[in-house]
């Protein structure tokens, strides 16, 4: 089945998380039938900071301005299948938690689990207080996600991009797309 992803970008740190996840897609291109992506203000200054480039506005993706409910993914009829919130800061998180659809990041993801679909929240901040563990366990229940930005070892990366690609594989397993990535057991 071909997917319809969107990628939303908020503006937690961890930019490379949805670099390296948009050069997955790009690469799994002959998997996806769509992919929109939505940025924060905030996401493209930290992607500016960390990175120390722009590329974000070098993809073949659709981009869409945060308050352009017009996008077809603001409806469930569109029938984007996927989404995912990457990096997720804990504001977003919040929001997606209370049903606030403040902006079309936050009503991308409402119309997603509205409709029963995947939701994944890449969530990138430590240490979690009581608040954010609530707010995880809603989204939880009300059928998201929660992907912590937390990197495996036992793939013994060599570089940062490695050790970010162990998050971004399990979030491209998490959409359902095959991927050539290193399994337990099944490489060493």
């Amino acid at each position: 089945m071909m997917r319809k992803i969107v990628v939303a970008v908020t503006g937690a740190s961890g930019s490379i998380y949805a670099k390296l996840l948009l050069d997955k897609l790009q690469q799994l291109h002959q998997q996806v039938a769509e992919v929109g992506v939505v940025m924060s203000d905030n996401a493209k200054q930290v992607w500016e900071f960390e990175l120390d480039n722009t590329a974000y506005s070098n993809y073949p993706f659709k981009f869409y301005a945060k308050s352009d409910f017009m996008a077809p993914f603001a409806s469930g009829s569109a029938r984007f299948d996927t989404m995912v919130v990457v990096p997720c800061s804990m504001g977003t998180l919040g929001r997606i938690a209370s049903g606030v659809s403040d902006d079309l990041i936050t009503r991308a993801a409402d119309v997603i689990l509205k409709e029963r679909r995947r939701l994944i929240l890449v969530a990138r901040d430590t240490p979690l207080n009581l608040i954010h563990i609530r707010n995880m366990q809603t989204v939880t229940e009300a059928g998201g996600i929660i992907c912590p930005a937390v990197p495996s070892y036992y793939s013994k990366p060599k570089t940062i991009e490695d050790v970010a690609l162990t998050v971004v594989n399990r979030v491209i397993d998490l959409i359902g797309l095959e991927n050539d990535s290193y399994r337990w057991s099944e490489d060493n």
